[in-house]
């Protein structure tokens, strides 16, 4: 995922040493905390292999931390945790402006790494004048992670039983089951972190490192869930806020209100996504392998042809209705994949019409995105130890509130399958079958609102029209929420732009280190779009 940066109409990096109002009761009520009155993060070395890929040449510019902050902010007795750190430092101290803190998403995504690749994302200025700061959110990596197992055979177990697009009732029955147990295996083994995993937690979190760096105001950059780190943030410290870039943005008024109806309009956005691809893909002609004839009614038919059995290729590939739609979603994410995915469907076309394809004479094609994936936990020995970390429902379901039984999932995963024939169950049964079930999901102390962001300068809200995982309509509403915004349109595929797009990495340069909020009602292109060279070769 991608980065982005926020916009504020105020002279080159005034505010970040400017007097404020840090330390004084926010919007939310909560002490904001003051740079003066926190112990100071301790840098030193990188543990061993962090910095692996790091040029010699650069890796002096480069740091760790851990820093103690509370499991619970209002109650001291529930004990601490260490949020892990990395700093890539300005690599022009005399013009150093701050601290810039990227988070890349998720819930879950670990973020401390994310400042090695900053060049990919920021021009030459930002890097000159700002610290990139990366870090762990509570609960993710190397940043006390929360998990919920104590042996790989358990979560293999566990998860291993359930199917990402259950239609028998058998499959249907043991997904839900499933996440019972899932839910059990937390409230067992999870400990006082479960309950305190809410994107509030992490906001309050991010403000005391924002003060423990020394600096009285933040400068963030998020992506997807990151952006709704972004928006808590600007709603809850508002005069702690120098600049605020989201990118890939979520509707954070109706995802921390009604968690249902946010992942129905979720699974829309894939089905928008997933319609302009076809249509592009009609108009690119023989530059999109799955051209010929019509590319919408071809997917559905594939899709309806998978939904009663699995297909199996001539190379000895099997894909069910579950594969190729994770496969397919997945790969809306990144218009990279394009060709490769139009290669894999047409591949997949010849397979249920194999007279046509033996007239065509194709070399047999192996799956590059579609193909069967292994269940990375399935060949542990048993009793290994679990390394992973189940902070994506720990977030998720202390945000989003689903206000339904678990009986009440296969109706609704049925309502899905009409509003959204492709991703709709798929969606369904994720967050919507895990969170009634989920243990801390009623006790969370999450940030709901209100959203209106007073902040210094407007927040630099971006969105693509064609995301599939937030669709521009939630971007639209994000900057109506937050009211002092600046939404930043691009004409492209794919989640996030930061990095894709010269004309917006330039905006969002400028936005961070001289405050310069861009004109209203731009849109932006992106580098390149799909299916601008020739279709990638099948075979």
């Amino acid at each position: 995922m991608r980065a982005a940066a926020l916009v504020v109409a105020l002279g080159a990096g005034a505010a970040l040493t400017g007097a404020g109002s840090a330390g004084a009761a926010t919007a939310a009520g909560i002490q904001a905390a003051q740079a003066e009155a926190v112990a100071g993060v301790a840098w030193g070395a990188c543990p061993e292999g962090t910095l692996a890929g790091v040029p010699a040449d650069q890796l002096k510019l480069y740091s760790c931390a851990r820093y103690r902050v509370p499991v619970d902010h209002d109650n001291a007795a529930l004990g601490t945790i260490d949020i892990a750190l990395l700093k890539r430092a300005a690599k022009v101290p005399a013009q150093r402006i701050g601290s810039l803190f990227l988070n890349p998403g998720g819930p879950g995504g670990s973020g401390l790494r994310m400042p090695i690749a900053g060049s990919g994302y920021f021009p030459g200025p930002v890097l000159d004048r700002f610290d990139l700061i990366g870090f762990d959110p509570r609960g993710v990596g190397d940043s006390n992670p929360l998990r919920c197992f104590t042996t790989a055979e358990d979560a293999g177990e566990v998860l291993g039983s359930t199917t990402p697009v259950p239609l028998s009732r058998s499959e249907i029955s043991t997904t839900l089951a499933a996440y019972k147990d899932y839910g059990q295996f937390c409230k067992n083994n999870a400990g006082a972190l479960l309950n305190h995993m809410s994107t509030k937690d992490v906001v309050r979190d991010l403000d005391q490192l924002r003060a423990a760096v020394g600096d009285q105001k933040l400068t963030y950059v998020g992506f997807s869930y990151g952006t709704l780190i972004g928006s808590t943030y600007a709603a809850m410290f508002p005069k702690q806020t120098r600049a605020i870039v989201i990118d890939g943005n979520v509707d954070p008024q109706l995802r921390t209100t009604d968690g249902v109806a946010y992942d129905l309009q979720r699974a829309q956005g894939f089905e928008i996504s997933l319609d302009a691809f076809l249509k592009r893909c009609d108009q690119a002609g023989d530059k999109c392998a799955f051209s010929s004839g019509d590319p919408r009614a071809k997917f559905d038919e594939l899709r309806a042809s998978l939904r009663q059995q699995p297909i199996q290729l001539p190379g000895g590939q099997t894909v069910d209705i579950s594969t190729f739609t994770g496969g397919v979603s997945g790969t809306l994410y990144s218009p990279s994949g394009f060709g490769y995915l139009a290669a894999d469907l047409q591949t997949l076309y010849d397979a249920i019409h194999p007279l046509a394809a033996q007239s065509q004479s194709a070399a047999p094609h192996r799956l590059k995105t579609l193909g069967t994936a292994k269940n990375g936990l399935a060949d542990l020995a048993p009793d290994s130890p679990y390394t992973g970390d189940d902070s994506y429902f720990g977030v998720n379901c202390a945000d989003k509130p689903m206000a339904i039984s678990q009986a009440q999932v296969p109706g609704i995963a049925g309502q899905a399958d009409r509003q959204s024939p492709t991703f709709g169950r798929y969606q369904v049964f994720s967050d919507i079958a895990a969170c009634p079930v989920w243990p801390s999901a009623k006790k969370s102390d999450r940030y709901s609102g209100p959203w209106h962001a007073n902040t210094d300068v407007p927040v630099l809200v971006i969105s693509n029209f064609y995301d599939p995982a937030t669709q521009y309509a939630f971007g639209r509403r994000m900057a109506a929420e937050l009211g002092n915004s600046r939404l930043l349109s691009v004409d492209s595929f794919g989640h996030c732009i930061l990095g894709g797009s010269r004309t917006v990495d330039q905006t969002v340069a400028e936005y961070l280190t001289d405050l310069k909020v861009p004109a209203e009602g731009q849109v932006f292109q992106p580098d390149t779009q799909p299916f601008e060279t020739p279709a990638t070769a099948r075979g």
